[in-house]
């Protein structure tokens, strides 16, 4: 035991927890702890909006593999981070948000900056500590480290502002990490036997193999089986797309390929995912899982076995541990899908090239209002290029290692098709959660963590307005990334479904055509504007010299036709059915 004050207690459980950089904006309501940050060896770095801290927090856990850690001013800069933590929450993302709050005295009395801070966030986090003594300080805090790791996902540590202050008599607590194993024997080899009769296994890599290191371990099972590995929606880098038995990302805009494929499977392993219901919806016309196979699901959080689909056998344990445990089994034994393995790699790389020219051939969308407005290009001269055309170039033209968030939206959701990754921690996207403004601060997060690799934003013109400002963090604090803006002047995802369901009956869809690259140049930031396709390609490799030779932050702002992919949520849309007769001709 030792004689500390409370905030000291707090800032040397942040060093016990191996914390040398925080998010957020800086407050009085940890003041007293924040002064002591930089001789504990603690660099705050202070964001434009608390949004965008908690997303760079997200992203800085997500690249190494560490928490990631935000903190703000108690009351609106806590409520600002709602948002993002649930994002965190849907990524299963290290996350400890401290959440500094109004002082005893005054609690309940409406007084400045004071709110019920534990109810705003108890949806969205795997853990609540509360500090209600300032002798737990230190108790508390390691508490919401250990868990933000064991329950994969964002922990709260809420504490009053007056509690920082005193003296107590504290022991610092060692940080706790579970060793998970490979899940129980007797499932495990249930499973074996299963995969001993299957003669079409695939494999579905999810983000439990990128969060668990697992890929070798992934790639030795696969290659055992000569099971096809398709990539759960945005963990495009859960394999690496050059292996010969990749076959790209299943859900929304992703590969016909693993689509076909997995529609043939006999028994799939589902290796550390839940099988998220937007995932593995149908997609370009089909209906691709298969209703009849076995399905062994492997997920370090029991919770999610049979949550979503119906499984055959449910595996609580690593995904690593997992598949190892499982290509052990198999070693040596006559199985099944042996005999078809030569039949089985060929079908593989036959849809994988079907896929792939069918890709390059798809330049334009074809639904007639994409062509109304490929006309409508045409007519106006401005010869710009279709989103497609642009991000099969910028997929050409990306450097080795590199990071790519994406935010939401219908450019960047067609992107999933174009995106390749051959190391874990590589794509960043905000998963079930869909918030617009998401992937410059993440991408900022992950730059902190890997200022070794290149780091690439892609943000559609209405979702970059929501995070743009965060360039200047970008800039103040040398943390150079590159951020790619496709301007078509509306609200993409949505507008589609105005052009499906409400004969394209435009309300609050389009956007004024501001000049991004003059704001970026204004907040300090390098901008290049592309208008044709040959300019996509030389603009990123110039962007990605000026961010890892030069360190400077630079804004891509590509002009593109206005077409529209598929519908964003056709799943939960209907043609309207109208009964007032002021609005019967609104069907």
């Amino acid at each position: 035991m030792a004689k500390m004050t409370p905030s000291e207690a707090f800032v040397e459980t942040l060093v016990a927890n191996e914390v040398t950089t925080m998010f957020g904006i800086m407050g009085s309501a940890f003041m007293d702890a924040m002064d002591i940050f930089a001789p504990a060896g603690i660099e705050l770095v202070p964001v434009v909006h608390e949004q965008g801290a908690a997303h760079m927090a997200d992203g800085y856990a997500r690249a190494s593999g560490r928490h990631g850690v935000v903190i703000g001013q108690n009351g609106p800069g806590i409520s600002n981070c709602v948002t993002a933590i649930a994002a965190a929450f849907w990524a299963h993302t290290p996350v400890v948000i401290i959440t500094p709050e109004a002082g005893t005295m005054g609690t309940g009395l409406g007084g400045f900056q004071e709110g019920n801070q534990l109810p705003m966030f108890q949806e969205h986090v795997k853990y609540q500590g509360h500090v209600n003594n300032p002798a737990r300080m230190a108790e508390y805090t390691a508490r919401c480290f250990d868990r933000a790791m064991s329950e994969m996902g964002p922990t709260q540590l809420n504490i009053p502002r007056d509690y920082f202050y005193g003296d107590i008599d504290v022991e610092i607590p060692q940080p706790m990490r579970l060793e998970r194993g490979p899940g129980g024997k007797n499932v495990l080899d249930e499973a074996a036997a299963m995969l001993t009769k299957a003669k079409f296994p695939v494999i579905v890599a999810g983000g439990g193999v990128v969060m668990g290191d697992a890929i070798e371990q992934t790639k030795k099972l696969a290659e055992r089986l000569g099971a096809p590995v398709v990539n759960s929606y945005l963990h495009n880098d859960s394999f690496p797309a050059s292996h010969d038995l990749w076959c790209g990302p299943l859900g929304y805009q992703g590969s016909k390929a693993a689509m076909r494929l997995i529609s043939e499977a006999d028994t799939v392993i589902a290796l550390g995912t839940r099988l998220g219901p937007f995932g593995t919806l149908p997609q370009h016309g089909m209906d691709y899982w298969p209703k009849d196979a076995n399905i062994i699901q492997i997920d370090a959080d029991n919770k999610m076995l049979g949550l979503v689909k119906k499984i055959s056998v449910g595996i609580c344990g690593d995904a690593g541990e997992s598949a190892d445990a499982l290509t052990e089994r198999l070693d040596g034994k006559k199985l099944a899908c042996d005999a078809t393995k030569k039949e089985r790699a060929k079908k593989i790389a036959d849809e994988k090239a079907a896929w792939e020219e069918e890709l390059t051939g798809w330049t334009h969308e074809k639904d007639q209002f994409s062509l109304d407005m490929m006309a409508e290009n045409d007519a106006n001269g401005t010869g710009y290029p279709s989103p497609r055309q642009v991000l099969r170039k910028l997929e050409e033209a990306m450097p080795p290692r590199a990071m790519v968030s994406t935010d939401i939206g219908n450019i960047n959701s067609v992107a999933n098709s174009y995106l390749r990754f051959e190391e874990p921690r590589s794509f960043f996207a905000p998963m079930s959660w869909g918030n617009c403004g998401y992937a410059l601060p993440t991408m900022i997060g992950a730059k902190k963590a890997a200022p070794e690799r290149p780091a690439i934003a892609y943000a559609g013109d209405g979702a970059w307005a929501m995070s743009m400002t965060e360039i200047m963090t970008c800039v103040r604090h040398d943390i150079p990334v590159t951020a790619v803006v496709f301007h078509n002047g509306q609200w993409g995802a949505e507008k589609k479904n105005q052009v499906d369901f409400y004969d394209r009956r435009f309300v609050a869809a389009e956007l004024t055509d501001q000049d991004f690259n003059k704001i970026a140049v204004a907040m300090g930031a390098e901008a290049i504007t592309v208008k044709t396709l040959d300019e996509v390609g030389p603009a990123l490799k110039k962007a990605i010299d000026l961010q890892m030779k030069e360190r400077k932050t630079c804004v891509i702002e590509i002009y593109v036709t206005r077409e529209l992919g598929d519908p964003f949520r056709k799943d939960a849309l209907s043609k309207p059915v109208r009964h007032l007769a002021k609005y019967k001709d609104f069907v």
